[in-house]
């Protein structure tokens, strides 16, 4: 299954390691990935594929959140359609 991970927060060192690490980790392959710095503030999405992982979606999502705020940024991991359709106009 596809998903769509977000990152934002102020820019730090070592950011996208941690995040990717702790996705492959959880079994999550990461497809595309696109980053930018905005002055001072990180943001970053990612398309993943989740079928590798052993916890159900909204699992992961909770802890991608956890994980976000052991980093100190916001993070969210939404399934594909999900975030297709809070983005469509």
């Amino acid at each position: 299954m596809r998903a769509v991970v977000t990152v934002v927060g102020k820019d730090k060192t070592g950011i996208i390691a941690k995040v990717s690490a702790f996705l492959a980790d959880k079994g999550v392959n990461i497809l595309d990935i696109s980053q930018t710095i905005l002055q001072d503030y990180f943001a970053m999405i990612m398309l993943v594929d989740t079928s590798g992982s052993n916890d159900e979606l909204s699992v992961l999502a909770t802890e991608c959140a956890g994980m976000g705020e052991k980093i100190g940024m916001s993070i969210h991991l939404q399934h594909e359609e999900i975030f297709n359709a809070m983005h469509r106009i």
